[in-house]
């Protein structure tokens, strides 16, 4: 089993600090990760810190200023970008305004599960031109607690994005006109799952303690994490019938084992 990083919580005034100390864990290791940027923030949960860059980070950077938080940020998302990281668009303005779990229930909380169809599509349509804005284009979603409905893979259909971070399994697979690039169901078992295939860490880098840092550090030192770049390039396979009924009901296993009920 192959293991791919995906870092969720992407926006100005995050913990710059653990992100840039993560990062530098990344490099050692030549891994390219997959980050998820919310294109309007509005989450004050995600709002950490306020830093101002260094000298190195300021020059040729003057034109950033639309963003108040950090000016700067946007720049290094592109930076990021040509270094071979990937982007996903992660929601619009990462703000829950639903407690529906969606297709994938491991949370009851949503900013699209249980919206209409018509105000979904202005979202994603609004968050993608943000992007775009700052220099940024993808094909790639990345949902908010893991929760979208049928409605958000039709909206993300119609403006263009094929892909999404998301599912349970051991490959990329096609379902809807997109492609699924599963997460993990549990870190310890894919450690030592010996099938081919591949799976994703979710990584918050905002949250995490040095035990976590201890933790990934180890992960790396195996040699099973590589870089998106290297799923992208393998085919998917078609999902069976089953698929959403299987998904759904290990994402329903796996809440109750984390809140302890239903």
């Amino acid at each position: 089993m192959k293991i791919l990083i995906r870092m969720d919580d992407i926006a100005p005034g995050m913990d710059m600090g653990k992100f840039r100390r993560f990062k530098r864990l990344l490099d050692e290791y030549n891994i390219r990760p997959l980050i998820g940027v919310v294109p309007d923030n509005r989450d004050p949960k995600l709002k950490v810190e306020t830093e101002e860059p260094d000298s190195k980070q300021k020059k040729g950077m003057d034109e950033e200023a639309e963003s108040e938080e950090n000016p700067y940020f946007w720049r290094m998302v592109r930076d990021l970008q040509s270094e071979g990281w990937i982007i996903a668009m992660h929601g619009f303005h990462h703000v829950y305004t639903t407690k529906k779990g969606g297709m994938l229930p491991l949370n009851k909380q949503s900013e699209f599960a249980g919206i209409p169809y018509e105000k979904q599509l202005e979202m994603i349509s609004e968050g993608k031109k943000i992007l775009e804005s700052h220099g940024i284009a993808t094909d790639f979603f990345m949902a908010p607690s893991h929760s979208y409905d049928r409605n958000t893979i039709t909206a993300l259909v119609e403006k263009g994005f094929r892909r999404v971070t998301d599912g349970f399994g051991r490959n990329a697979y096609r379902r809807f006109d997109m492609t699924f690039y599963p997460i993990s169901y549990r870190k310890d078992s894919a450690l030592t799952d010996d099938h081919e295939g591949y799976t994703t860490f979710v990584v918050h880098t905002n949250t995490l303690t040095n035990e976590d840092f201890n933790y990934y550090s180890k992960v790396f030192e195996t040699g099973k994490v590589v870089s998106w770049n290297e799923w992208l390039m393998t085919d998917p396979v078609e999902a069976g019938e089953l698929q959403g009924i299987k998904e759904y009901i290990l994402a329903r296993i796996k809440y109750i084992l984390v809140h302890k009920r239903w």
